[in-house]
């Protein structure tokens, strides 16, 4: 294959993952030649040394310990850095220029930066509050915000006393912030007083009345203000306005007690759609380490460079942005919605604060790209230097079209993980070329493969993602799990001892991956399982499709495709185009890829992190009752579903 982009030598011997391969005699070898797949060896067969250097590299603040990985064969129970001690904030809050912005937030409204010298008091003043309280170390605090410069300080006093932290977006609704706080008891809750979207402002106080009322352990809600700016704080049994606690606890002192490596850092929630969200929790250390070695290695991030990732408060990628800090990166966050301005905001954020890492996901470039947007003809891009897509399977075309319309000269890094993971298990590289429709290769540290359904590791073929070995941010476990049974069932009961992550997947020649989609989400009519992400890449090539779901519904003559389509505007599903649907995806497919029905609908439901959710329109077809549909940011959509009749299509 022809690569779409190859990093120029210059960049390649400029890269941090060439420093961090020089700087031990072991990996040299791997640097001169700029050998990621030799390199990617090393670090699994040494995994312990890996990561103690990964450690060292990035300046971890804290004591390593003389012990790296404890019980190395348990997965899971693995034990990695068992004597370590360290404090998150600590590491994101370490020493730089006090006047360096720290914290860039606009909103297509106003824009508003925090230095680092300010960030620090108000992180200190808020974490003064915090212990006034009553709080410390293993209590919760919870964030019901927007994706704001508070959110962010939250968070970090939270982790300076050694609380657990977790958040939720300000558009979820009363039942689905209370499937997931009343899960957690939190004692300090932190809510935004509303927030903008496209012309509207939403008012989120009464959500934050109900949902307060409903959490008996809470000691006090702290009101954020935003859309007023004197919110109305009756109604609550005890609460305090932001700005009345940072100027109570004004001039405190900021201290870092160090905790054990695997002490609780965040609680993070699963979905949802098939059931109650999991309260997945995750560790101080793994979450550091992981995150400074995708930052740093994988994404080449440099101290002064600006980091922005298009997120909400209730997606992992917004604790994976924050993370940045740490590598004395400016955070750029943006709250509203990502297509305002004709779909030009982003780009315009992009420009005028300089961003060198610019994340979206997979769904925006395909947004802008029928939008018809050339960013590179009408926006300065010139700090960009890498451009990271998840959320879903990025797409060939999309390739395609960043390298013709964003920028030629930019790493293009398609990235996929999870919340599971809080990290990726597949990503870029700054030494590898960039293929089309390809993610780069495997994580360094992670033992990635792929395998068919008896457990033996194959090439070229589709199959389960897997990772045979254990890394730091696996999961400390779930909670309301005493004996881990649940835990063990989600990843391991597939294949005994491997990490089943549930992502359909092929490993090419070249060591690159491709993504097919959920494993819970394939089709397989007849007896073939078939990734829906592939019949989405070639039918929302079609102008005249805006988005595309596929689902396989069960009938007495056996399973059959359906397939979904919400047309772009001004587009019409006509006899002539489903025909050409369906002759599109027998010549770049196969012929079992063609749908039995293609079918209009007016939307397609997507989780409040924007994946299309097959699980719920697979069971309303089949008549079953849709599993925590507060987990949908757009539940009216499959009142569409519901009332097909499919037995006459």
């Amino acid at each position: 294959m022809t690569p779409i982009w190859t990093p120029s030598a210059a960049r390649r011997e400029n890269a941090s993952l060439t420093a961090f391969a020089r700087s031990d005699a072991a990996t040299q070898g791997f640097a001169a030649s700029f050998d990621y797949a030799g390199l990617h060896r090393w670090s699994i067969e040494h995994r312990a040394e890996f990561w103690s250097r990964v450690w060292d590299f990035c300046g971890v603040i804290g004591d390593k310990g003389a012990r790296v990985l404890r019980d190395d064969e348990r997965m899971p129970g693995s034990r990695w850095f068992p004597e370590a001690r360290l404090n998150y904030a600590e590491n994101l809050l370490r020493e730089r220029s006090p006047d360096a912005p720290a914290l860039v937030f606009r909103d297509g409204r106003a824009r508003r930066q925090l230095r680092f010298d300010e960030l620090k008091r108000d992180v200190a003043s808020l974490a003064a509050h915090l212990r006034a309280l009553g709080l410390g170390a293993g209590d919760t605090v919870a964030a019901y915000t927007h994706n704001c410069p508070q959110t962010v300080t939250a968070m970090l006093a939270a982790a300076s006393i050694g609380a657990v932290f977790a958040s939720c977006s300000a558009d979820f609704g009363v039942a689905g912030v209370l499937s997931r706080f009343s899960q957690i008891a939190p004692k300090a809750l932190f809510v935004s007083d509303g927030y903008y979207y496209k012309d509207q402002t939403i008012d989120r106080l009464q959500n934050a009345r109900e949902i307060a009322a409903a959490l008996p352990g809470l000691r006090e809600t702290i009101v954020i203000p935003y859309v007023s700016r004197t919110p109305d704080v009756s109604g609550f049994a005890a609460s305090r306005l932001w700005p009345d606690v940072l100027a109570a606890h004004d001039g405190a002192e900021l201290s870092f007690p160090r905790l054990p490596f695997d002490h609780p850092l965040y609680v993070m929630f699963s979905s949802g759609t098939t059931g109650a969200p999991k309260c997945i929790l995750h560790g101080a250390g793994g979450t550091l380490l992981q995150h400074l070695k995708e930052h740093r290695l994988h994404c080449d991030l440099r101290a002064a460079d600006r980091v922005f990732y298009a997120t909400t408060t209730g997606w992992m990628m917004w604790n994976w942005l924050v993370s940045a800090l740490a590598s004395e990166a400016t955070v750029l966050l943006y709250d509203g919605f990502f297509l305002e301005r004709d779909g030009k905001a982003l780009f315009d954020l992009a420009e005028e604060e300089r961003a060198a890492l610019f994340g979206v996901s997979s769904g925006f470039l395909k947004a802008v790209e029928k939008l018809g947007l050339t960013p590179r003809k009408t926006h300065d891009l010139s700090s960009l230097r890498l451009v990271a897509a998840t959320g879903s399977p990025l797409p060939p075309e999309s390739f395609d079209y960043v390298y013709r319309a964003i920028k030629s000269d930019v790493h293009l890094a398609s990235i996929s993980g999870g919340t599971d993971i809080i990290s990726c298990f597949v990503l870029g590289n700054p030494w590898q070329a960039v293929q089309r429709g390809e993610i780069q290769g495997a994580g360094l540290g992670m033992s990635v493969e792929v395998w068919d359904k008896a457990g033996r590791r194959i090439w070229g073929e589709q199959g389960e993602l897997v990772c045979t070995r254990s890394f730091p941010s696996m999961p400390l476990g779930f909670l309301n799990d005493p004996e881990g049974a649940k835990y063990r069932d989600a990843y391991f009961s597939s294949y005994p001892g491997v990490w089943r992550h549930g992502d359909y997947a092929t490993q090419t020649q070249s060591g690159g991956f491709i993504i097919h989609g959920r494993s819970d989400a394939t089709l397989n009519p007849q007896g073939v399982r078939i990734g829906t992400a592939d019949i989405y890449n070639v039918v929302e090539s079609m102008r005249e499709i805006e988005e595309a779901l596929a689902v396989e519904q069960q009938t007495d003559e056996g399973g059959r495709i359906l397939l979904f389509v919400k047309m772009a505007a001004g587009c019409t599903l006509s006899p002539a185009l489903t025909a050409a649907v369906k002759k599109k995806l027998r010549a770049e497919l196969s012929p079992r890829h063609v749908p039995a029905a293609v079918i209009a609908a007016p939307e397609l439901p997507h989780t409040r992190s924007g994946k299309l959710s097959e699980i719920a329109v697979k069971d309303v077809i089949h008549g079953r009752p849709v599993q925590n549909v507060e987990a949908l940011a757009n539940p009216q959509s499959l009142c569409f579903f519901a009332d097909l009749a499919l037995d006459r299509m």
